[in-house]
């Protein structure tokens, strides 16, 4: 079944809030995003197998497969989350509200998840988490808004998404280096 329309173009970052609130199966629930879902529980797996590989093999690869589970379930809806942001206005404004929401929400369930499974490098599983979130997310917003990792409507295939990655990341790269200071 193919998600209802999407956000509105131009509502501002209460206004998308705002929608998103009174109809969540329509904007989250319904537009859940399987190209995050499955970049997300990758990436992710790989970072947690990473730090915690110090602990030894066989908690590295827990660590690694509860996090693969727990994020290939919830990245679909941050990603829906995200996408309903991206033509949110200001631009600056609707990005740092993903960068703020998304980990509140996110985080918050993957330390509880990380910590009643005993996870052994919790804190810096958690903290790599964080700085990968606050990058990615800028970078979700900034692919969403040029139309790449995007269901629904005008998107195309997760390949042609990939194919593009390496131009829209050197953008994304020369367009937050060529910002004022705030």
């Amino acid at each position: 079944m193919q998600p209802e329309a999407e956000v509105p173009a131009g509502l501002s970052v209460s206004g998308v809030l705002w929608l998103v609130a009174r109809h969540p199966w329509q904007y989250v629930a319904r537009r859940w995003n399987y190209k995050s879902a499955a970049l997300s529980s990758l990436f992710r797996a790989v970072l947690f197998f990473s730090v915690n590989l110090s602990a030894g093999l066989d908690a590295a690869l827990a660590a690694m497969a509860a996090e693969f589970a727990f994020r290939f379930v919830t990245a679909g809806f941050y990603g829906a989350l995200t996408q309903a942001f991206r033509r949110a206005e200001p631009e600056l404004a609707a990005t740092l509200a993903v960068m703020v929401l998304l980990p509140i929400a996110g985080h918050s369930m993957e330390l509880a998840l990380h910590w009643s499974r005993g996870t052994p490098r919790l804190a810096e599983s958690i903290l790599a988490s964080v700085a990968l979130t606050a990058f990615s997310t800028a970078f979700n917003v900034f692919a969403m808004r040029r139309g790449a990792l995007i269901i629904g409507a005008g998107s195309r295939s997760l390949w042609h998404d990939l194919v593009q990655m390496p131009a829209l990341f050197a953008s994304f790269i020369f367009s937050w280096r060529s910002r004022p200071s705030i």
